[in-house]
């Protein structure tokens, strides 16, 4: 009996602890899952919050390429704005013939002696010729024969078209600039004929190059800021195409040259557009015995 009493306890115990046993296993088991399913809600946010982080950063750029424009942005450019500024482009490229390739400038004496001989001699005395020298005098010519043709003052076109005239420094100049001047007006007129225009011409009286372009610039309600750029972008690319056939220098050269001459373009022009008549004045002495000595060089390429 007793023996029989001790195998029921030992059963009993036994099960006892099997079901602890079961009982923290379940435990266990229950307590992973539950670590799983945090670890996956956590991983699931982190993505999600991830997610929407990546979509806040890229959407305004999205929006940015997709968004619609303002109408002021679509617009564009009105037709007379196109038209301007396909004849300001046509009028002072390369290929408009008004013979500027024949034309250095007084460069080809300054090659001749020496004084340019590679693309930073060359650079320099452009850059002087463009501010203190005809650069700088042009544009002043042409801001006020721009304005004067703009209000069809004849008689103040006249005046500044006789001293544009007068302030060229030697023959050769003289007929550069009226040759031009003259090519200029009649291409001009006869492709892009304006009402107004044969009357400004006819006041003006002498022709000379930057004056033509700004009689014609005005008439046919070209702006007078971005006439007046274009124009000396046009007399600096011709003055260093002249330099590049006679240092001579590659077509990289020449470029460079007209990069690091662009601050000079826009100081010039603002300069010229504040100026009056009483502020014309040029030091570009070599320059201009240049173009004076040039007429009795004994080798030219060029016709000044």
């Amino acid at each position: 009996m007793p023996l029989l009493m001790r195998m029921r306890r030992t059963v009993a115990r036994t099960h006892m602890r099997d079901m602890t046993i079961r009982r923290k296993i379940t435990a266990i088991i229950t307590l992973t899952i539950m670590a799983i399913t945090i670890t996956t809600v956590i991983t699931i946010t982190t993505m999600s919050t991830a997610t929407t982080i990546i979509t806040t950063a890229i959407a305004p750029m999205l929006m940015t390429t997709n968004e619609t424009l303002p109408v002021e942005d679509r617009r564009g450019m009105s037709e007379d704005e196109a038209a301007a500024l396909y004849r300001l482009m046509t009028w002072l490229s390369p290929s408009f013939p008004v013979g500027a390739f024949s034309y250095s400038s007084g460069i080809e004496w300054a090659v001749e002696a020496g004084d340019i001989h590679d693309a930073a001699s060359l650079r320099d005395w452009l850059a002087a010729m463009l501010a203190d020298g005809p650069g700088f005098c042009d544009g002043v010519f042409l801001a006020h024969a721009h304005r004067a043709a703009g209000n069809r003052d004849g008689a103040s076109l006249r005046e500044i078209a006789e001293l544009a005239a007068a302030f060229v420094p030697s023959r050769e100049r003289q007929l550069e600039t009226s040759s031009q001047g003259r090519a200029f007006i009649e291409i001009a007129r006869s492709a892009w004929n304006s009402d107004g225009l044969d009357d400004m011409i006819l006041a003006c009286g002498t022709i000379v190059y930057p004056v033509a372009v700004g009689l014609v610039s005005a008439v046919h309600r070209i702006p007078l800021e971005p006439a007046l750029h274009a124009f000396l972008h046009a007399i600096i690319s011709n003055w260093i195409s002249a330099g590049a056939r006679l240092v001579p220098l590659g077509q990289t050269d020449s470029q460079r040259v007209l990069a690091s001459l662009e601050p000079d373009v826009v100081s010039t022009a603002k300069r010229a557009l504040a100026a009056s008549l009483d502020d014309l004045g040029s030091t570009t002495f070599r320059a201009d015995l240049a173009s004076l000595r040039h007429e009795t060089q004994y080798t030219r390429l060029f016709r000044s």
